[in-house]
């Protein structure tokens, strides 16, 4: 997969653009410029524009949570939040373009952190109503985890942490078969033509196995996004 047509980064951009209004409720912020070439960025990596929406998506939940907005959020305020999902999209699908990498180079979020967010988002989503009482076992599970985490002097090392991450990817493929179960069969096989729709350009440099691998992962990002759950695993 290589670096999109001048004329498909256009589109690109503009998508981005529209995208970005919606949600700073009918504010135009314009994707020229610097901005541009940011967004082109993506493009050239290859990021999908449903991954990029996801990732603004991210940005602006958190700047609402900060408070009330004094002003609209900008396209490049959303990077760091884009490449993050793209990297869960490439880690979920299996997917990788020879011009983007994942950025195992940078810093990585510690354990007990990432069991905060992890933590966060699923108790907000049962707060919220997106999911019922048959998701308490994970909760609780990722609860003591998290527990276990933070017990630790100095964090947990060797076997022990280990033995931790073991349990978190457990508790993962439990939370992923909670939600598959909570989606009525309608909804599941629409996230499901999804994923394929979304895969479609990358498919015929695959195997029948590895197809099959990146729609298992990119429904189970669906799924998660649908019912606004964390991944819980550390990766």
């Amino acid at each position: 997969m290589g670096a999109q047509p001048v004329d498909g980064v256009e589109h690109y951009c503009h998508e981005i653009e529209t995208y970005l209004c919606r949600k700073n409720d009918g504010h135009l912020i314009r994707v020229v410029g610097p901005s541009f070439d940011l967004v082109s960025g993506w493009a050239a990596r290859g990021v999908p524009l449903k991954v990029a929406f996801a990732g603004i998506d991210r940005s602006v939940e958190r700047y609402y949570r900060k408070g009330p907005r004094r002003r609209p959020v900008k396209i490049d305020f959303c990077e760091a939040d884009v490449l993050d999902v793209f990297d869960e999209w490439q880690r979920a699908t299996g997917i990788r373009n020879p011009h983007s990498t994942i950025r195992n180079s940078e810093p990585r979020h510690s354990l007990p952190s990432a069991l905060e967010r992890a933590l966060m988002r699923l108790t907000t989503a049962r707060a919220t109503g997106a999911v019922g009482p048959e998701f308490d076992g994970p909760i609780d599970r990722v609860a003591a985890a998290l527990d276990e985490a933070r017990a630790a002097p100095g964090g947990l090392r060797g076997e022990a942490r280990k033995s931790l991450i073991a349990r978190l990817a457990a508790i993962d493929a439990d939370l992923l078969t909670a939600a598959r179960a909570a989606l009525e069969e309608g909804q599941l096989a629409a996230l499901t033509r999804e994923a394929e729709a979304d895969l479609a350009p990358f498919r015929g440099g695959m195997t029948p196995e590895a197809w099959a691998r990146a729609r298992a992962g990119a429904v189970d990002r669906l799924v998660r996004q649908r019912l606004a759950l964390p991944v819980v695993a550390f990766v």
